[in-house]
C-alpha cells in the first residue's frame, strides 16, 4: 500500500511561486512618483537632444505660430504622467483587470498624440523629435506604472 502526502494547492500550481510580492501602498507611490519625474526627464533629455540636432520646434497652422519650448515639454509632460497615473488609479478602484486596461489605453493616447503633430507646419527634424518626446514619456510611463499596477 503506498501512502500519499497532502498537497497544497500553491504547489499544485507552480505559477503562485512564481510571483513577485505585492508592492506596499508606500511603495507603489514611491515608483509612481518616480515613473512620473522619469518620464518628464526622458521627454525633456529628448527634447534637449532633438534641439541640438537640429529640430526647431515651430509648429503652424491656421491658428497662427508656436514654439515648443522645454517649459511647455516639461509641463505637458508632468501633466499627462498624472492623468495616466491618476487613471490608473481610478481603474484598479474599479476593475479587477486595471493593468490591461490602462496599457491598453495608455498605448491608444500615444499612437494618437503623434496625428496633431502631421496636421501642423512643421520641418521634418521637428516632427521627428516631437514623436520621439511623445514615445519618450511612454516608455519610461507606461512599464513603470504597469508594474506597479495591481
Amino acid at each position: 500500500m503506498t501512502t500519499t502526502h497532502p498537497v497544497s494547492p500553491a504547489a499544485s500550481r507552480p505559477s503562485v511561486a512564481r510571483r513577485r510580492p505585492a508592492l506596499t501602498a508606500v511603495r507603489r507611490q514611491r515608483v509612481r512618483a518616480a515613473g512620473v519625474a522619469g518620464s518628464v526627464l526622458a521627454a525633456c533629455a529628448v527634447w534637449a537632444a532633438g534641439r541640438a540636432l537640429g529640430a526647431d520646434f515651430r509648429l503652424a497652422d491656421s491658428m497662427g505660430e508656436a514654439v515648443i519650448n522645454l517649459p511647455v515639454v516639461a509641463v505637458f509632460s508632468l501633466l499627462f504622467a498624472l492623468l495616466g497615473w491618476g487613471t490608473l488609479a481610478l481603474l484598479e478602484r474599479f476593475t479587477r483587470h486595471a493593468r490591461t486596461a490602462w496599457t491598453t489605453l495608455a498605448i491608444t493616447v500615444l499612437l494618437l498624440s503623434v496625428l496633431p503633430i502631421f496636421a501642423e507646419q512643421a520641418t521634418t527634424a521637428t516632427r521627428i523629435a516631437l514623436c520621439l518626446v511623445h514615445g519618450a514619456v511612454a516608455a519610461v510611463l507606461v512599464p513603470v506604472l504597469r508594474r506597479s499596477a495591481r
